[in-house]
């Protein structure tokens, strides 16, 4: 992979870095500014499932920000770009898609495969 294209990667993983770190810093503080002064005593158990839940999208989050991370240190090392399993070159359309890709789309597949997820590849 050229400079340029590098280049070109390194700026998309850092907007979704900036996007993803900025989604969480919001649903942690959506998830409490819920109180228990805002809610009935008959509404606690839906005031801990909506808190629960949102803290659950934040560790979604928080998956994607070290998975660019991770994307970015391959970067640095060198490797971004190519399947960890493999050693192939993953192809550049794909990481357009999914630019903290890992694995090129046939490896992908064969990863999910073995977790048994059969939908297709999602990285």
């Amino acid at each position: 992979m050229n400079s340029n294209k590098r280049q070109h990667f390194k700026k998309l993983l850092m907007a979704e870095l900036r996007r993803h770190a900025q989604q969480i810093d919001d649903e942690q503080a959506s998830a409490l500014e819920i109180t228990n002064d805002d809610v009935k005593d008959s509404d606690h158990a839906l005031h801990d499932v909506i808190q629960g839940l949102a803290l659950k999208l934040s560790d979604n989050e928080s998956q994607m920000v070290a998975d660019i991370d991770q994307a970015l240190m391959r970067m640095e090392e060198g490797s971004y770009g190519m399947c960890l399993r493999c050693g192939r070159e993953i192809d550049e359309r794909r990481l357009e898609v999914v630019p903290t890709a890992r694995y090129d789309a046939e490896c992908q597949a064969l990863v999910e495969a073995a977790k048994g997820q059969t939908a297709g590849p999602s990285l």
